[in-house]
């Protein structure tokens, strides 16, 4: 294949899947505080959290990890300043000890961390303001959980960068290049020594966590009910272990996964699944490697017209991805594994996200049980057709109304969903 795309899907795929403990919104939060307090130097005596209304939707529900069980932006926030350690990025909070839960409960409890929600700003957007005395110092984060946009101490900008400047023009013009074909012709052809640490690292971290999450009691247990079940076979034990991960991922687990599109439970959802079903083949480590190429890139290509924070639940892009590498690993064609994606899109496209917390891991569920009766129709020549909803002529256009309809379409129901959060 071209070998600019191909160096470019290898540069995706080393970007994209990265190691984040808990979930990425509170933790974004927690990398902008801990971000201003090395600037500022010492304790803060007060902190004010500005997020957009997508971060707020995010972080207010999920269990901070290393928390101790505490949820919402103002614990992730107060936890980075007293204890977290910027330069882990998105593992900030693995330096939290017992002391700094302690100093940090009492700040809290006194109320000098207030947080405020804006609608004019972009939809991943927080920034932490610290002072302490007459000094301050202000971290935003934007567009991306590790973006540092501004720092600013006292009255002097440190760093300040508009979008365009703050682009990665080399992920820009790679994500360009996604389309079915080209992500299938790279999968294909990569050779599997340039991905195998990419991927080995997303499988060994995230069946970890659904390890811990199937053995313990986190959340409402999605995972260990449909493991615990009478249904014992491959399709149950595929979504038992994404859901575990995802229940012990948002009721506050230590352990780190390793994301997709900015998100662990899409990371789970692309790559546990796929793991199961190749285990239950016999696949060999190539054709495993290949297949998580597929479920991957597939999920980062509907991501890149869906946007990073909407209504629109971002499980459903990521189980689409795994049925077509579910078509992959059974041989199957192009087109079948095309028909998949467009019969789960037709299926279980418009889940809503209500915000990150222990239901995640039942919509992962619902998504993937979609995504596999996809995959077993379009197995079986059977495949929803052009103009039957929001179907489209090619699987390319089918992914970029699904992506239209989340970005722009469902604008209105995230406001809703936020307006209803808010008065609980």
């Amino acid at each position: 294949m071209n070998s600019s795309i191909y160096d470019s899907f290898v540069y995706v795929l080393k970007k994209e899947l990265k190691k984040a403990q808990g979930c990425t919104e509170p933790i974004a939060v927690a990398l902008s505080a801990a971000r201003a307090r090395k600037e500022l130097g010492c304790r803060p005596d007060s902190m004010h959290i500005i997020v957009s209304a997508n971060m707020f939707k995010n972080a207010r529900c999920v269990v901070v990890p290393n928390s101790g069980g505490e949820k919402g932006i103002e614990a992730a926030a107060v936890l980075g300043a007293f204890g977290g350690d910027p330069d882990n990025e998105l593992e900030v909070l693995t330096t939290v000890t017992d002391s700094v839960r302690a100093e940090a409960e009492m700040f809290l409890q006194d109320g000098r961390c207030t947080c405020e929600v804006l609608n004019d700003v972009e939809e991943l957007y927080v920034s932490s303001i610290l002072r302490a005395g007459t000094h301050s110092a202000e971290v935003t984060i934007a567009n991306a959980h590790t973006n540092i946009v501004k720092i600013k101490k006292d009255d002097k900008i440190i760093l300040e960068f508009h979008e365009t400047d703050k682009t990665d023009p080399v992920m820009t013009n790679a994500k360009e290049l996604l389309t079915f074909d080209n992500i299938l012709d790279f999968a294909e052809s990569v050779d599997v020594d340039l991905v195998r640490p990419i991927l080995t690292e997303q499988l060994l971290c995230n069946k970890a966590i659904s390890a811990e999450g199937l053995s313990k009691s986190y959340g409402c247990r999605v995972g260990q009910t449909l493991f615990l079940s009478e249904e014992k076979d491959v399709r149950t034990l595929a979504k038992a272990r994404a859901a575990a991960g995802s229940d012990a991922r948002m009721n506050g687990c230590d352990l780190p996964v390793v994301i997709n599109s900015g998100s662990g439970n899409q990371g789970l959802t692309v790559s546990l699944p796929v793991f199961t079903y190749a285990e239950s083949m016999g696949a060999g480590e190539e054709k495993l490697l290949r297949a998580l190429c597929i479920s991957n890139l597939i999920s980062i290509f509907e991501k890149k017209h869906l946007g990073q924070l909407s209504a629109y639940c971002g499980a459903v892009t990521a189980a689409a991805g795994v049925s077509a590498a579910l078509c992959y690993l059974k041989n199957g064609t192009r087109k079948q594994m095309a028909d998949a994606i467009t019969n789960t899109l037709a299926t279980a496209g418009g889940m809503v996200c209500d915000g990150a917390k222990s239901s995640c891991a039942s919509k992962i569920a619902c998504a993937l049980d979609s995504a596999i009766t996809a995959y077993e129709m379009s197995m079986s020549g059977l495949t929803f057709g052009a103009g039957e909803g929001i179907v489209q002529n090619t699987v390319d256009e089918t992914i970029r109304v699904n992506g239209y309809i989340g970005r722009v379409g469902m604008k209105s129901c995230d406001s809703e969903i936020l307006n209803i959060m808010a008065q609980n």
